[in-house]
């Protein structure tokens, strides 16, 4: 099962089940301590409960034809570093100084794991994601994105994507914050595969293509199965010594880098494609100095 979060003509928010193409709504009113995405999702058997909210007298409606939000409320999202091969290779070459780090912790038992967003800085499909004014080397990262509740219970699946400025970390990695973090510096969606519907990860394959005036200028491909530490691995290390009342979504690292010499420009159009969740389109959009636009 699927689910998304969409926004109608008139403004509403609703929670939908998406089955080949189509959405149809989840009746959330009449069930006692139903009243938003995370609430299903932190629920002892998420499908279950999703599938007795579908209200059978609403219509099927072509995802196509909706407006997706972001699949997420309240949850913060975090990231995982280093975890496939190729992104060790490429941070050891932004951060000539700082290589042997990064080639350290690609073989530590602790990952790297940092603070990525929060939900008013995320976006969701056909959204705009922003490239930093102050840098001039940002590129897109695909990833798996893993849906945690608030009992640290991995529950589903988005695509995550991750927006990073290489110049700006790899001056110096103690700019990470500001490499990773930033107003439209993330996107999820378009959906959840809850996890009991996603295919074994180690079958999970990631691509991405971006465009530029219509011309595909990069594309590329990986497997979860080249990943160097599993999502539960991950998972377990972000929940020491740490509680998230209201969940939290950890994107799991990217195998996918294009090559030092590229950087993103305004209007170029990044599709992100997920073994069994779907497909994630963004728009790339210069970031305003102040706040957001």
């Amino acid at each position: 099962m699927q689910l998304c979060k969409v926004q109608l003509a008139g403004g509403e928010i609703r929670i939908g089940s998406v089955s080949e193409g189509h959405v149809r709504f989840l009746d959330l009113e009449d069930y006692v301590g139903m009243g938003s995405l995370s609430d299903i999702l932190h629920s002892d058997h998420p499908a279950t409960v999703a599938h007795d909210l579908i209200d059978d007298a609403a219509r099927n409606v072509p995802l196509k034809d909706l407006l997706l939000w972001p699949p997420l409320d309240r949850q913060e999202v975090w990231a995982a570093g280093v975890t496939y091969k190729r992104s060790q290779q490429a941070r050891e070459r932004e951060s000539a100084g700082a290589a042997r780090f990064y080639d350290l912790v690609y073989s530590a038992s602790r990952p790297e794991l940092f603070f990525k967003a929060t939900a008013g800085r995320v976006v969701g499909p056909g959204a705009r994601v922003h490239i930093r004014r102050d840098s001039r080397w940002s590129v897109p990262e695909p990833e798996l994105a893993l849906v945690r509740s608030s009992h640290l219970k991995s529950v589903g699946y988005p695509i995550g994507h991750d927006m990073s400025a290489r110049d700006i970390e790899g001056e110096n990695p103690l700019y990470l914050p500001q490499a990773k973090i930033y107003d439209h510096s993330c996107a999820l969606g378009p959906v959840i595969t809850l996890a009991d519907s996603m295919p074994p990860l180690n079958q999970v394959s990631i691509r991405m293509a971006i465009e530029r005036r219509g011309e595909r200028i990069f594309e590329g491909t990986t497997s979860l199965s080249a990943m160097n530490r599993s999502c539960e691995d991950l998972a377990s290390w972000l929940g020491r010594e740490n509680s998230y009342p209201h969940g939290v979504i950890l994107l799991t690292g990217t195998g996918i880098v294009p090559p030092d010499d590229f950087t993103l420009a305004p209007g170029d159009v990044i599709a992100i494609d997920v073994t069994g969740i779907g497909r994630l389109v963004n728009l790339v959009e210069q970031g305003a100095l102040g706040g957001l636009d």
